[in-house]
């Protein structure tokens, strides 16, 4: 039977953001584990698990005891001797973000290694999410292993969500990302694109088109789109949802893959997927009103219930 625990697969680095002068601001983050933090701050006592591989150094167990602190475990992920966590840096230009990566030899690309471990960490999940950058920093044979644990748990009862997230950098290739993407997207019940990346990936003229193209696939799709309205395609008509403005952002990193979280925890308490994109957006404008990508349970529960 599945259980009530939400998982999200992916990688969670160093983050140095909130620069003054030549000092920064260390903290933790990375698009599924931003997720998985709104999802977990907004779902109650549903236990929590971040699902990566991890390396044995300082960092990498100060940032599992940052989990711990926050009621997320990390599974039977393994522990990689001699690995560390990918670093990025945040650079802000008003509220709009540029990063700088060092993420080639990551932990987390070995997140796929153990396929029992992977399998043990998903069992009795009532959500798994991952996104395109999950897939994007394995090779494919570890992809095949990922996707494969993802279809196992799904057939055991989970819901799979996922997020596209095209980021062309980390691809070899446009096709090798279609084809990886796909591939996801068969093994997904909610999709949760961003509209420019799917343009930028797929051509897409509109978000409209996205969400057409996407519900032939996948029975649940969100498109993402900024300030933009946000376009749900669920069994029928797309049908647009607007954003809330913020006047004055303050940093836009980790907004999308708070929406995501937001979202998600809404649907799993048993929101319709209209009520779910209104509390979404709310959350969304409440994160790129603060530094990072990570805002504070608090905040993000008061704009979820707002």
């Amino acid at each position: 039977m599945t259980g009530n625990g939400v998982a999200s697969i992916g990688e969670c680095m160093l983050e140095l953001s909130g620069q003054a002068g030549p000092n920064w601001r260390m903290g933790f983050a990375g698009d599924t584990f931003n997720t998985l933090w709104a999802l977990h701050a907004l779902s109650g006592d549903r236990p929590a698990t971040y699902v990566s591989a991890f390396g044995d150094d300082p960092f990498s167990r100060d940032q599992i005891a940052f989990f711990a602190q926050n009621g997320i475990g990390i599974g039977a992920s393994p522990i990689i001797t001699g690995a560390r966590p990918g670093l990025y840096a945040i650079t802000l230009t008003g509220a709009e973000r540029s990063f700088t990566y060092w993420r080639g030899d990551a932990a987390a690309r070995q997140l796929a290694s153990d396929a029992a471990a992977l399998a043990k960490s998903l069992e009795n999940q009532a959500l798994v999410y991952f996104s395109g950058i999950t897939l994007a920093i394995l090779d494919d044979a570890a992809r095949n292993t990922l996707l494969t644990a993802v279809a196992k748990a799904r057939a055991a009862g989970s819901l799979v969500a996922f997020d596209p997230n095209y980021r062309p950098r980390l691809w070899h290739r446009r096709e090798e990302a279609q084809t990886a993407i796909l591939d996801a997207l068969a093994v997904t019940d909610i999709a949760l694109p961003t509209f420019p990346d799917e343009q930028m990936l797929f051509g897409d003229a509109a978000p409209q088109a996205t969400a057409e193209r996407l519900g032939k696939l996948v029975g649940e799709v969100v498109v993402k789109n900024g300030e933009e309205p946000a376009l749900i395609a669920a069994n029928g008509t797309p049908q647009p949802v607007p954003a809330v403005h913020v006047a004055a952002p303050v940093d836009t990193t980790g907004a999308g893959d708070s929406f995501n979280g937001a979202y998600l925890a809404a649907r799993l308490a048993g929101h319709l997927p209209t009520a779910a994109v209104l509390r979404a957006h709310r959350v969304a404008a409440a994160v790129v009103q603060v530094r990072g990508a990570l805002a504070p349970f608090e905040r993000l529960r008061a704009a979820f219930e707002d």
